[in-house]
């Protein structure tokens, strides 16, 4: 399988650079339709997108700026948005005015390499931005697909921000399609299993975590974006918050953590970074509960892309 990547992300630096470099080397990767990597500098009222090359600037006419424009199925704030950013495309033509097109980059992609996916497939994503009910990532020359909140993390988020940040390179694993050939994602089944979480901890510790649920029977903080425990209520505690726990017990048989408040304070700024749990380029099934338990939580990739 061919390997494609999010803008931003595109392999080979040097050889982008050495075609990018002159008319006659950008005309080369024209007869050769090789896929290369600028930053776009400007987008006109017309919305046709420029990139300034070192031998001088170049445009992705507004048809050309993505898959789906001309159809209408694609809004034009997504050439917008490029604005600053890195585009993928494929040259047209050099000369003084060279033309380049972003939506035959993304026609190879998906016909080489995203036609092909499957579910349980894990693949590199970048997160282009977020909406309440789910996260968007960049899954190849910046064709897009989301992932629901419902789908990021085990543990329950108000928000997909509480997780993610816009620009932040992640892993997902494909579910299936929908409409027009697009992915679905999900992201959960690549955080660890219940058991592989709790191994992380110990009866008699003091850690940190992070206030999701605050109830009238007591709160429920994450410990980890896949394991979460219920404390006893705490004065002054509020969704969102940091809090630092004692770990009182630790049930695998229920899936259980009981947790006791020791304090509360200001969450950090920035969401934590991501640890994956497996390196795995596909799954089959992924099963979050302990053996034995009396819930059975499980994701059946193959084959049917069935979701928790």
């Amino acid at each position: 399988m061919n390997a494609f990547y999010p803008e931003g992300r595109l392999v080979g630096t040097a050889d982008n650079e050495y075609y990018l470099s002159t008319p006659e080397r950008l005309e080369a990767a024209a007869r050769r339709g090789l896929i290369l990597e600028a930053v776009a500098a400007v987008c006109s009222k017309e919305h046709d997108l420029y990139v300034d090359l070192p031998f001088g600037r170049a445009v992705i006419p507004r048809e050309e700026g993505a898959l789906g424009i001309s159809e209408g199925t694609v809004r034009d704030i997504a050439l917008l948005s490029r604005v600053g950013k890195p585009v993928c495309f494929v040259p047209v033509s050099a000369g003084n005015r060279a033309v380049l097109s972003r939506r035959a980059a993304q026609m190879q992609c998906f016909e080489s390499y995203i036609s092909h996916l499957a579910p349980g497939d894990v693949i590199d994503a970048t997160v282009t931005h977020l909406e309440q009910f789910g996260a968007f990532a960049d899954i190849g020359c910046g064709i897009s697909s989301l992932i629901p909140i419902d789908a990021i993390s085990v543990s329950r988020i108000a928000h997909p921000g509480d997780r993610f940040e816009t620009g932040m390179n992640i892993r997902a694993v494909v579910t299936g399609r929908e409409g027009a050939g697009r992915i679905c994602l999900s992201h959960k089944e690549l955080l660890g299993t219940w058991e592989e979480n709790a191994a992380r901890f110990t009866p008699g510790e003091t850690v940190s975590g992070i206030i999701r649920s605050v109830e009238s029977y007591g709160v429920f903080i994450e410990l980890m974006p896949n394991l979460a425990g219920l404390a006893e209520p705490f004065e002054g505690a509020r969704p969102g918050m940091s809090a630092s726990v004692f770990i009182k017990a630790i049930i695998p048989e229920k899936m259980k953590i009981k947790l006791i408040v020791v304090d509360v304070f200001d969450p950090p700024d920035k969401p934590k970074g991501i640890e994956y749990f497996t390196d795995a380029e596909h799954i089959e099934r992924w099963d979050y509960s302990v053996k034995g338990a009396h819930k059975e939580i499980y994701t059946q990739f193959s084959p049917i892309g069935a979701r928790i």
